[in-house]
């Protein structure tokens, strides 16, 4: 399985995408419409996107992989906030290309996606419908867990309370995972463990 960082531009997070035969493959939080590009720059076909939230910075390229053939997915919880106001982009000022919610997840299901299995934790605080992503040994975490630092909570339904009880919730995992966020930074579960100095574990 190979994972692909793409960089941001401007207000824009990472974006990753993933895949396990280096043909298809699926997007986590695609970022802006170059995503595409991005995506057949490396041979590959986006089939489906993850959203770990709705706001603007990480829905930029989801319409663009749509009208491309690939579904996209949320927490069930974050869908009425992917498509609202509260996803930020009317308030910043940026205009998201028009999209739609294909399928929902719920906390603690496990799908497999163009062969890649994907379990799913919700993590409310950043917004109420935030989560993360576990696929083999890497964490895909959003804005809820960065490296040194944690997710604004002063955003519609964001709430530090909740935050504070999802980043406890990553920490008391079994092991070690590699940590993909949605800004920044790569890390590790136990270094934030150790070292991040937001929420103590």
């Amino acid at each position: 399985m190979k994972v692909y960082t793409i960089s941001p531009r401007g207000f824009a997070a990472n974006a990753y995408l993933i895949t396990a035969d280096g043909k298809t493959a699926l997007c986590i939080d695609p970022a802006q419409p170059s995503i595409l590009s991005e995506a057949e720059k490396r041979g590959l076909q986006v089939k489906y996107v993850l959203l770990t939230h709705g706001h603007f910075d990480h829905i930029g390229g989801v319409s663009a992989l749509q009208q491309a053939g690939a579904k996209a997915g949320c927490l069930d919880k974050e869908q009425s906030l992917v498509l609202g106001k509260e996803n930020l982009a009317e308030a910043f000022g940026v205009s998201v290309p028009p999209f739609s919610v294909d399928f929902t997840l719920k906390d603690g299901e496990k799908t497999e996606l163009c062969g890649i299995s994907v379990s799913v934790l919700a993590t409310p605080g950043h917004t109420a419908g935030s989560c993360c992503y576990f696929i083999g040994e890497n964490l895909f975490t959003g804005d809820t867990l960065f490296a040194g630092s944690v997710g604004r909570t002063d955003f519609p339904t964001g709430s530090f309370r909740e935050l504070e009880k999802s980043v406890k919730k990553l920490y008391a995992l079994a092991g070690n995972y590699k940590i993909y966020a949605g800004h920044g930074e790569e890390t590790t579960l136990e270094h934030e463990r150790k070292f991040n100095g937001y929420i103590k574990a």
